[in-house]
């Protein structure tokens, strides 16, 4: 936890870092310029790709999808907006990072990955991802309360063969519906 607090100290000082040494080389007024310039034509780009979200918000609600990508896109759009607003260079460079949808899409597939995810299984006790228990009581031993559930390849109780049954327990059901 200290160390996200860190990272986002380090950002305002390297953007004030960079302010001042993008401020001596090139002047204030032109510094001044591509501040205001880049906060500009981002905010431009958070509400063309907000317009495109929503739309798509309202299309997949439409044909009854839960609209899961787009409403974490439109959470990432309104931090970009919020990168762009601040003042400096890194924090625009951020920004821009999360409203071009060609760099957003890896940025949302590791936030569901590794937060969004993660924390919902936590809260619904393993419900999000599939990960809840079939019966009996967590850890008794005795082969039930597995997580999961087990698949038709897999051993049964008795590891005969799958779900449990042994070659001399196989039915052929064409000799079967010839007897009827």
């Amino acid at each position: 936890m200290l160390r996200y607090i860190g990272l986002l100290l380090l950002i305002p000082l390297l953007d004030a870092i960079l302010l001042v040494v993008f401020g001596w080389y090139f002047g204030w007024v032109v510094m001044v310029l591509v501040v205001v310039l880049t906060a500009l034509l981002g905010l431009l780009l958070v509400r063309a790709e907000s317009r495109h979200t929503i739309r798509k918000i309202q299309v997949k609600a439409a044909e009854g999808d839960p609209p899961t990508n787009e409403l974490v896109d439109g959470a990432l759009l309104i931090v970009a907006g919020a990168f762009l607003l601040t003042p400096g260079l890194v924090t625009d460079a951020l920004g821009l990072l999360l409203v071009v949808p060609l760099t957003r899409y890896p940025i949302r597939l590791a936030l569901k990955k590794y937060v969004l995810v993660p924390y919902a299984d936590k809260k619904t006790d393993g419900f999000v991802t599939g990960n809840v228990y079939i019966g009996g009581f967590p850890g008794d031993g005795d082969g039930f309360g597995q997580q999961g559930s087990p698949g038709p390849d897999d051993p049964g109780p008795d590891d005969s063969g799958p779900s449990g049954f042994d070659d001399a327990q196989d039915v052929d059901f064409e000799e079967v519906d010839d007897r009827n």
